[in-house]
C-alpha cells in the first residue's frame, strides 16, 4: 500500500493505493492519522479509488484509524469505496461506523454539513 496525504480546504485526504492486507500498511497508516492529527487536522477523508483489495487486516487497519482520529476529537470518512470493498464492509456490518462517500466532492462536502 502506498499512501500519499493532501489537504482540500480544511480536510486531509489520504489517497491509498494497493491492496491494504496489514503488514508495514498498518505503520504506514496509523502515523499519517497520528501526524494528521498532530498538526491539528480532525477531518480526514481516506480516499479507497485505488485500492482493489482490503483484507481483514486492512480492516482492522482502517478501524483503528477510525477510532484514533475519533478519541482525539476528529472524524474519519471513506470515499470511493469499490464495489469489493463495499461488500466487505456490509458483510462485516462496518458500514454502521464508516460514513462513505461515492465521490471525493459528495466526501468533503459532508464536513461542511
Amino acid at each position: 500500500m502506498k499512501l500519499k496525504k493532501r489537504i482540500v480546504d480544511d480536510v486531509a485526504v489520504l489517497d491509498l493505493s494497493g491492496n491494504v492486507m496489514g503488514g508495514p500498511d498498518q505503520q504506514v497508516f496509523h502515523n499519517a492519522i497520528k501526524e494528521t492529527i498532530e498538526e491539528g487536522q480532525k477531518k480526514i477523508l481516506v480516499n479507497l479509488a485505488e485500492v482493489p483489495w482490503v483484507n481483514s487486516t486492512g480492516l482492522g487497519i482502517l478501524m483503528a484509524g477510525f477510532i484514533t482520529s475519533k478519541n482525539a476529537g476528529g472524524v474519519l470518512r471513506l470515499v470511493n469505496v469499490g464495489k469489493r470493498i463495499e461488500s466487505l464492509l456490509m458483510i462485516t456490518k462496518l458500514t454502521l461506523v464508516f460514513d462513505t462517500f461515492e465521490s471525493e466532492e459528495e466526501g468533503l462536502a459532508s464536513f461542511k454539513e
